[in-house]
């Protein structure tokens, strides 16, 4: 992946902008601060959120993250596999869900700032 696109951004979880500094304040998966969003990008100073309720619209990508992960798994039984009950990829689906929970959480609120904030390659200089 190229520094400057929207899914190196993505990948490694940075600052749309500048892409140095990681935008979540810890591990998805530490429960105290699941999701967190910083308040500032250390390198650049973008604010993370620019008015109150900005990550609301992150929910739409987190169902569209949702059901990409049920059709893949739905697909992958009926096709790969012979004789996979119902009850069976409903587990999967759950399984799967619950504990890519809190990953899918804190990737939807970076693909939503990657659509309303763009790479700027000087802007580690710019501050």
């Amino acid at each position: 992946m190229k520094k400057g696109s929207k899914l190196y951004s993505i990948a490694t979880m940075t600052c749309p902008q500048c892409q140095e500094s990681h935008m979540m304040v810890a591990n998805p998966y530490r429960f105290s601060m699941m999701g967190e969003v910083k308040n500032k990008c250390e390198v650049c100073g973008l604010d993370f959120k620019p008015e109150p309720g900005f990550y609301y619209g992150a929910m739409y990508v987190s169902y569209g993250l949702g059901v990409a992960i049920f059709v893949t798994i739905w697909a992958s039984c009926n096709w790969f596999f012979d004789n996979v009950g119902v009850w069976t990829q409903i587990s999967l689906v759950l399984i799967a869900l619950i504990g890519l929970g809190p990953y899918l959480y804190a990737l939807s609120k970076v693909i939503w700032a990657n659509i309303f904030f763009s790479y700027k390659a000087n802007a580690t200089t710019s501050r």
